[in-house]
């Protein structure tokens, strides 16, 4: 393992040091990665192994990576960790997710303030009972970003508040199709009580490897549906299109450059 670790290659994401920048934006889907770098100025591909895509390209003269992370928390955990190895400190996941809360509606961005603990991986880097948050000032830069991108409609508003992040997704579609049904309905309906706006896969570990390693991590998501709409009768949309949330992740991350210098 020593070997591994030692290597100036990260043994995952096969990259160097100097390949990223400190700032760098986490999408789980490698082929959302070159949308993204679309945004940034000079963008070239650094790296792609496994689920891991890498580009890096420049914001305001500023560099800025982009890298998937896969899908689940032990894949973004390994994400995090070789990327701060290389000397990133700021990450912002931008994903997709079903709501939960009656007041998101397919297409509205959902910016996390924190992450309920649903999941493995967090239970490996933080204490039980340690809450999974989103730092501040990513979190204010990202809502700040989705405001200016949102109107008051359905499925255009931005929303800030927990998310659910868990690692069986279809134990969310067909909690009744496992053998801890009673376990995953019982949760579900304590979420709902409490207002949780979403349910997704990655957050609670990158916000936790954030934590444990002292850096930024914040999360915008774009929800594509909503069950408990549907189930309560309430009208709903269904949204295919994340370019809302690239464009929140983008617009943060302007921002946070602009408030670090």
């Amino acid at each position: 393992m020593g070997t591994i670790i030692s290597n100036d290659i990260r043994f995952h994401l096969k990259i160097r040091n100097g390949d990223v920048g400190r700032y760098v934006i986490l999408p789980g889907d490698p082929g959302r990665v070159p949308l993204i770098a679309d945004y940034l100025d000079s963008a070239k591909q650094i790296a792609c192994n496994r689920e891991y895509n890498v580009y890096t390209g420049y914001l305001n003269g500023v560099k800025v990576s982009v890298c998937s992370t896969g899908i689940g928390g032990p894949s973004a955990a390994i994400a995090v960790e070789e990327l701060i190895e290389s000397g990133a400190d700021t990450f912002i996941r931008v994903g997709t997710s079903g709501g939960i809360n009656l007041k998101v509606v397919g297409g509205d961005l959902l910016v996390a303030s924190a992450a309920v603990r649903s999941e493995g991986t967090s239970h490996e880097y933080i204490p039980e009972g340690y809450p999974a948050v989103a730092d501040f000032e990513v979190t204010r830069a990202l809502k700040d970003a989705g405001d200016e991108l949102s109107t008051d409609e359905d499925g255009n508003r931005c929303h800030v508040g927990v998310v659910h992040c868990k690692d069986n997704f279809y134990g969310e579609i067909d909690p009744n199709n496992t053998a801890v049904a009673s376990k995953l309905n019982a949760a579900w309906e304590g979420y709902v009580r409490c207002g949780c706006l979403t349910s997704e896969m990655e957050s609670a570990a990158i916000f936790s490897v954030a934590l444990l390693r002292g850096v930024r991590a914040g999360a915008v998501m774009t929800a594509l549906w909503n069950v408990e709409r549907t189930n309560a009768g309430l009208p709903d949309k269904n949204c295919d299109s994340t370019d809302r949330g690239i464009r929140c992740a983008i617009g943060a991350v302007m921002r946070l450059i602009a408030s670090d210098k």
